[in-house]
């Protein structure tokens, strides 16, 4: 019997470990599972290498209340620091495991994974916004699955004429690693509204004085019908005359993803709207399970600092009224 199990190793499971473990509750009585091969694996797998983690992320004020803190700091520096929490507080993380299931049996949970089965007095789930990329409605031809792309880390792009497809956070911070001089791209941004409206501030600056400066190619109010492949390079066919039929090596989809909000419903957990219900210290309406991270935050979500609040918050509540720790 663990005394909390932890859903998630990315910055709030693992500072929700760390919280755990500072006030008071065994390193060998908390648990966090992730379904991927490592921690963190948003970050490494999504964000550029040059690119800075920011503290701030879509306008939190990077105020810490727990113990885990960081300012804007490198993706080596967020890695190593949350590689330290782990190594520091003894944590015990299972990778490569899958939760598919979680019942509330006699006051505690039964957790059910592709592997096992475990019991925890307290659940905190600290998964993702994002689950799966979101694609666009027209077929991607097979004969295109090395040249069209959902993220940037799959494939080394150099010396290419590339296709950002969105108008989000990441669609921008694409472009910003696109264009990079060392890279040698010819980059242009693909947006069906004339003007940015989902980026943060920094973002959207950024975007904007890269088209200034004739590094990336802003195509607005373009919709794509469909793509088409000539030996293997993508032919994107707008609908708007004005672009017509524009030939890439690459095309980068930046179109948000799927919340994990089926899962959510199926374990019992109420929604209002598009979000969870939660009460203080974000847990649900289920006695013990606590919604962490970017769940707690909605589509507000992406701050690292949110994170890590989040985890103290919680297990405040958590000592407060379960573990009395």
């Amino acid at each position: 019997m663990y005394e909390i199990i932890i859903i998630g190793a990315g910055p709030a499971g693992i500072s929700m470990g760390v919280e755990a473990h500072n006030f008071g509750v065994s390193p060998d009585k908390i648990l966090i599972i992730e379904k991927a091969s490592e921690h963190s694996f948003t970050i490494k797998k999504y964000y550029p290498d040059k690119k800075l983690v920011t503290a701030n992320f879509k306008g939190f004020t990077p105020v810490c209340t727990g113990v885990m803190c960081l300012t804007d700091s490198s993706k080596h520096e967020t890695i190593s620091y949350m590689d330290k929490a782990i190594s520091d507080n003894s944590l015990n993380v299972h990778y490569h495991e899958s939760v598919y299931e979680i019942e509330k049996e006699n006051g505690s949970f039964k957790i059910y994974t592709d592997k096992d089965i475990y019991q925890s007095r307290i659940v905190a789930i600290a998964v993702g916004i994002l689950g799966k990329p979101n694609k666009p409605s027209y077929k991607i031809p097979k004969e295109l699955k090395n040249t069209v792309l959902f993220d940037i880390t799959s494939f080394e792009i150099k010396n290419s004429k590339v296709l950002v497809v969105g108008g989000g956070d990441s669609a921008s911070e694409y472009c910003q690693f696109l264009s990079e001089e060392k890279e040698n791209n010819k980059v242009y941004l693909s947006y069906r509204r004339n003007e940015f409206n989902r980026m943060n501030y920094i973002n959207k600056e950024s975007i904007l004085a890269l088209a200034e400066n004739k590094k990336v190619t802003l195509l607005l109010e373009s919709n794509i019908d469909s793509l088409s492949s000539e030996n293997g390079k993508p032919i994107v066919n707008f609908a708007e005359e004005k672009y017509g039929n524009m030939k890439f090596d690459f095309v980068v989809y930046a179109l948000g993803g799927s919340t994990p909000e089926n899962f959510l419903k199926t374990i019992g957990i109420e929604f209002n709207g598009p979000n969870p219900v939660l009460k203080e210290g974000y847990e649900t309406n289920i006695p013990g399970m606590f919604l962490i991270g970017d769940l707690s935050a909605g589509q507000k979500g992406g701050s690292i600092i949110w994170a890590f609040n989040s985890a103290n918050s919680a297990m405040q509540k958590i000592c407060k009224s379960y573990l009395m720790c």
